[in-house]
């Protein structure tokens, strides 16, 4: 008998037994194991009779069980993954061979082979619904939470890939991270556009976060601010073309002209007293050999194995999108646009123009102008940093501290404090979730043996909104299999509204009608940036798809065409520079495979979060309340947080009432 009238036997003989009233879970359980069953999982038949359940409340008592096992066997894979990736992720000294093989072992590859071979994941399928996209919109918002529980329960086993294929995406984007990791400049050996030395000694920035970062810090600077920046942009611009030197990558005995793309040894009185050992000081301008895109390739190359296997979402932008994000490609990609094409783009540009009191150039798509400043320069903050946070100890225990000035609620922040370790990074920082309850959160930074520059400590505050989302989304959460958030832009949008009181948090800043307009206009400065880097990022995916065959030199042109594309529609009009670049200049771009629009999604979600704060008197108690409604589809958790979907709206309609205040 064919499997397809097996299966309608069955539904029969099920519906015969059980009655009328389960007819329409049997018949879709009975489906949803067919279509992952194979002749190697033994008796399909003898399974679905034995595995029914009709009864209500063994239904729910093995939901309950399920939830409970699948946190813990979560929680602890996450916990292996974090220490076999210890050495590579925090900053515990210089890397041993083995490092790079542990961090790119995936404990869990082979977790839904196993859970498929003992027939877990089938029983799952027999009794829970697995709901499809087109469905989570239009009937998620009147379901209860034990269906939203059942639909995250099923939706784990949508897709059966193979172990193998697991391991193989696990281990190309462990060594596309580290890549991205280990990719520093020293700036003190980069010379400026007439060969001067525009940089302090021992300055040494991670592509792409420091050196944005830093091409933001020197519009404080008034002499040599300028020249700076045009020397940053002009080796993001090699970076991406990759005409950069191979030699002087994180190499401080080399010094580099990226203007004529000249290397010549540094001399001893300007090398850095702790340079890595093993880097020569040779005049070798040879480029990097298309690396960047050799990382790129190689994670399409691995993710693109699962395809076959994920049938409902079946390529990695699908899988982005319908399923991570729950986000359909063409609304995001529509959400951009809006903001990319928005007449406000312009109108803050000349604004900004006017307070520059030059031309834009294309680098001021980093403008940070309307940010709230101190009257501090960057190596005062840098200063003040450094003596407040000397260690990655130092700043756990301010935490307590911090929460309470952001609103969050006395007999709270023990708890929550309790269950964030901060850990020293050897990449910019980043933020890694606990997914058990009884493990904690780490919270990662750059921090220098002279302790936590102003850099650092910006993202240390960006991803402690992210550790905060992440302990408060676990442990408060009814039902752990809706721990979390709808998806990445949901936690970047609670980052950022930490993120943006950096300053107010060090004592330097306070709130005022000036300093809000300056929000509206630096939120949706940075929207309107990373809209155009996220649309790269998604049509360079597309452009992979269309040509799998491709190496690692033609997909740079590809992607330094896109770059290219997407600047001169929506950037050259306002910026200047055809042809420019920079929009691929984003690390996330090789290591973090389609990340980016994540970002400006979380940008438009932060504004609408920060609009509705302003009606409470306690960010931190708003917060905990949106962050432990879980993981539902994302107009579900927006309606409930703010009581409006997703949008672009709030932030255009601030800016431009924004522009027309005096």
């Amino acid at each position: 008998m064919d499997l397809k009238k097996e299966c309608a036997q069955l539904k029969g003989e099920l519906v015969a037994k059980h009655g009328e009233d389960h007819r329409a879970r049997i018949e879709r359980g009975v489906d949803q194991v067919a279509a992952m069953w194979r002749s190697s999982d033994g008796d399909f038949a003898a399974f679905v009779r034995q595995g029914f359940i009709a009864d209500d409340a063994q239904r729910e008592a093995t939901l309950n069980r399920l939830e409970a096992a699948f946190e813990q066997l979560g929680g602890h894979f996450n916990e292996m993954t974090r220490a076999l990736r210890w050495a590579t992720d925090v900053d515990v000294g210089p890397l041993l061979p083995i490092d790079p093989l542990l961090s790119g072992l995936d404990p869990a590859a082979h977790l839904t082979d196993d859970l498929f071979d003992s027939k877990i994941g089938f029983l799952v399928l027999l009794n829970f619904p697995l709901t499809t996209l087109k469905e989570r919109l239009a009937l998620g918002p009147s379901w209860t939470r034990r269906q939203w529980a059942e639909a995250r329960l099923a939706g784990s086993f949508a897709f059966r890939v193979p172990g193998e294929v697991n391991q193989k995406i696990a281990q190309v984007g462990a060594e596309a991270d580290l890549y991205i990791a280990q990719y520093n400049v020293w700036m003190h050996h980069v010379l400026g556009p007439a060969g001067e030395r525009l940089f302090p000694k021992g300055l040494r920035l991670i592509s792409h976060w420091n050196l944005r970062d830093e091409l933001k810090a020197n519009y404080a600077d008034e002499k040599t601010g300028l020249a700076k920046q045009r020397t940053i942009a002009q080796v993001m611009a090699r970076i991406v073309s990759q005409t950069i030197p191979a030699a002087v990558i994180d190499n401080p005995k080399v010094d580099w002209d990226p203007f004529q793309n000249l290397v010549h040894p540094a001399p001893a009185e300007a090398i850095e007293p702790d340079a890595p050992a093993g880097r020569e000081a040779k005049a070798d301008a040879a480029p990097e050999p298309d690396a960047r895109y050799a990382r790129w390739l190689a994670q399409f190359q691995a993710n693109r194995l699962a395809d076959p296997h994920t049938p409902i979402a079946p390529t990695l932008i699908a899988r982005r999108f319908d399923v991570h994000r729950e986000m359909p490609e063409e609304r995001v990609v529509a959400l951009l646009t809006e903001v990319l094409q928005s007449p406000v783009a312009g109108k803050v540009g000349s604004l900004i123009e006017q307070r520059l009191g030059r031309k834009l150039e294309p680098f001021d798509l980093w403008y940070s102008g309307f940010k709230p400043r101190s009257s501090q320069s960057e190596a005062e903050l840098d200063a003040l940093t450094r003596k407040r946070y000397p260690n990655p100890q130092a700043f756990a225990s301010d935490i307590p501290r911090i929460l309470g000035d952001l609103g969050f609620a006395q007999e709270r922040i023990p708890f929550i404090a309790s269950h964030i370790d901060v850990d020293p990074a050897r990449g910019a920082g980043h933020a890694m979730q606990a997914m058990r309850r009884g493990d904690n959160a780490h919270l990662r930074s750059r921090i220098g043996a002279g302790g936590m520059d102003y850099k650092g400590y910006n993202v240390a505050i960006h991803e402690l909104g992210h550790n905060v989302e992440q302990v408060v989304s676990l442990y408060e959460v009814d039902h752990t299999l809706l721990a979390g958030v709808p998806n990445n832009a949901f936690t970047e949008a609670f980052a950022f509204v930490f993120q943006a009181r950096d300053l107010e948090l060090l004592g330097l800043t306070r709130p005022d009608p000036a300093s809000e307009k300056a929000k509206v206009l630096n939120a949706f400065w940075m929207t309107w940036e990373i809209a155009g880097v996220a649309l790269v990022d998604i049509r360079a995916w597309h452009w992979l798809y269309d040509h799998p065959t491709a190496t690692p030199t033609q997909l740079r042109e590809a992607v330094v065409q896109i770059s290219k594309d997407v600047w001169n529609r929506f950037f050259a009009p306002i910026l200047g520079g055809k042809d420019t670049v920079l929009l691929g200049i984003y690390s996330h771009l090789i290591a973090y495979p389609l990340y980016t629009p994540d970002y400006p999604l979380g940008h438009l979600i932060a504004f609408q979060i920060e609009e509705h704060l302003k009606k409470s008197p306690a960010l931190g108690v708003e917060f905990e309340r949106m962050a432990k409604f879980g993981c539902v589809i994302p107009d579900v958790w927006m309606k409930n947080a703010t009581g409006a979907p997703v949008s672009a709206d709030a932030l255009l309609r601030a800016t431009e009432k924004a522009l027309s205040t005096p």
